[in-house]
C-alpha cells in the first residue's frame, strides 16, 4: 500500500476555478507519474461519481474519488485553492482543500474504505485541516500526510 503519494502529486496554488477542472488538474498530476492507464476514463469515473453526491464534506474540504480498471496504482493528489471553489458541499462553503483520490478497481474495496476512513477522521482535528490550509511547502504537506496514512493503513 505504499507510495500513496509523493511531492509530485501535491499542488499548493490549483489554478482551477471549478470543480470539474480541478479534479481535471488534479488527475494530470496522478497521470504525469504514470498511475493511470487512460485519463480521460479515469477522469470520467471522478465525474459520474462526484453526479451521485457532493464529496465536498465540509470545513472547506473535497474527497472526489474514482475506482476503475484504468488507474494502476491507488494513489492520492492534493490540491489546495485558498481562494475556493464552489463544490456544493454539504455546509455549502467552498472547497479550499482537495483530495483525490485514485483507486484501483480491483483493490476498490478494502483500499477505498482505508483512506476514506483515515482520511475523515483525522479531517475532524481543527488543528489538522489549519495544517493543511497553511503549510508552505510540498515537502511539509508530504510529511503530514504521510504520517496520517501510514499509521491509518499499516493496522
Amino acid at each position: 500500500m505504499g507510495n500513496l503519494f509523493n511531492k509530485k502529486l501535491i499542488n499548493l496554488n490549483l489554478k482551477a476555478n471549478t470543480k470539474k477542472d480541478a479534479i481535471k488538474e488534479l488527475a494530470s498530476l496522478i497521470d504525469s507519474e504514470d498511475r493511470l492507464n487512460n485519463y480521460d476514463k479515469y477522469v470520467d469515473s471522478v465525474l459520474k461519481r462526484e453526479k451521485l453526491s457532493t464529496t465536498g464534506i465540509g470545513f472547506h474540504i473535497g474527497i472526489p474519488h474514482g475506482k476503475c480498471k484504468d488507474v494502476k496504482k491507488t494513489t492520492i493528489a492534493f490540491g489546495r485553492r485558498k481562494e475556493g471553489i464552489n463544490w456544493d458541499s454539504l455546509d455549502d462553503k467552498p472547497v479550499k482543500i482537495i483530495f483525490l483520490l485514485a483507486v484501483a478497481e480491483k483493490f476498490a474495496s478494502n483500499e477505498h474504505l482505508k483512506i476514506l476512513s483515515s482520511l475523515s477522521k483525522k479531517l475532524l482535528d481543527k488543528e489538522f485541516r489549519e495544517k493543511l490550509l497553511n503549510l508552505e511547502s510540498e515537502d511539509e504537506i508530504l510529511n503530514l500526510l504521510t504520517n496520517v496514512f501510514n499509521k491509518a493503513l499499516n493496522k
